[in-house]
């Protein structure tokens, strides 16, 4: 039975939390600095006091029951106001310092990064972002797992529960290989992708998505069901490929100085009445205390992409 009177204290929460997020004892007596038969005494103190199972344990792994999945947000949410009145408490906390775990998708990553980071060191020095890229599926997980504090993702995200700060919309460009009949011209059509041979990247990247739906928007053939299309992992390879005269890609515009300046590859554009671009924004737990950082985070984003997309004008990048 429970104990009505029973309030978990504040280190059994954490410690509840951080086993349900690295679900390994182990790891999670590790990231507290406490022994695992610590852990362990005060994870069964807070069973016994709720009255509820939330772990599951074995030998070979850690299992949070459905209950103890269902509490997890709220603890969380608990941990991150008392971090905030902590801070508040002892001199307020400075704007945008310390550690922060940011997730950025693979399309996004390799292309902002170099503006952003220099921008970040200048404007909030005592920020630490730790930047883990995957795949946007594998981010909102660790978004919802408390993983990661926030992420940078193409909209929508497709998932409850969370609140999104709109950035900025980036336009498509087609990479194809010198020569090509479409090189240079600035007014492609949706249509326009029937006469080129494209190049995806894996499902579950969201670029492929975003063209599949421009295809099917302009009711051309990707031809991805056929065995005979290549596929990658990455941008970079799909590229390389280009190069060598397999096919041609879409890329995001912010791409375009990275990618488009290798032996090659050439570019065209879109005409600018064509909707061919897709939305980025930052996206975090509703539960989370920092949404006027993270704001303030996304300008820093925003200042990245408009520097990015500015050195790619000398290349004939139309600016928008």
């Amino acid at each position: 039975m429970p104990d009505k009177a029973f309030l978990p204290t504040l280190a059994q929460l954490r410690m509840f939390v951080t086993l349900a997020e690295n679900r390994h004892f182990g790891t999670a007596a590790e990231k507290l600095s406490i022994t695992q038969p610590s852990l362990s005494q005060g994870l069964s103190t807070l069973e016994k006091g709720l009255g509820l199972q939330l772990i599951e344990r074995s030998t070979r792994k850690v299992i949070v029951t459905s209950i103890g999945q269902k509490l997890v947000p709220y603890a969380q949410a608990v941990l991150e106001a008392v971090d905030v009145l902590e801070a508040q408490i002892y001199g307020g906390r400075e704007f945008l310092t310390g550690q922060l775990s940011i997730g950025v998708i693979p399309t996004i990553a390799p292309y902002l990064l170099p503006a952003f980071l220099p921008i970040v060191r200048e404007k909030f020095p005592k920020l630490e972002p730790t930047i883990i890229e995957e795949t946007t599926p594998v981010l909102m997980d660790s978004l919802r797992d408390g993983k990661i504090d926030l992420a940078l993702i193409a909209f929508p995200s497709k998932e409850q529960g969370f609140t999104e700060i709109s950035l900025y919309t980036e336009r498509f460009i087609v990479a194809l290989p010198p020569g090509h009949p479409f090189e240079g011209r600035e007014d492609l059509t949706l249509q326009s992708l029937d006469d080129v041979s494209l190049l995806l990247l894996n499902n579950g990247h969201c670029m492929h998505e975003h063209v599949m739906d421009l295809c099917r928007l302009a009711q051309v053939d990707a031809g991805y069901g056929r065995d005979s299309v290549s596929r990658a992992a990455s941008l970079t390879t799909i590229i390389q490929l280009i190069a060598a005269g397999q096919g041609c890609t879409l890329l995001p515009a912010s791409a375009v100085i990275a990618e488009c300046t290798r032996p090659g590859i050439s570019f065209a554009q879109f005409d600018p009445s064509v909707p061919a671009g897709r939305h980025i924004g930052l996206v975090f737990r509703k539960s989370s205390a920092r949404a006027e950082e993270f704001a303030a985070l996304g300008e820093a984003i925003k200042e990245s992409y408009e520097k990015t997309i500015a050195a790619a004008g000398p290349l004939g990048l139309r600016i928008e």
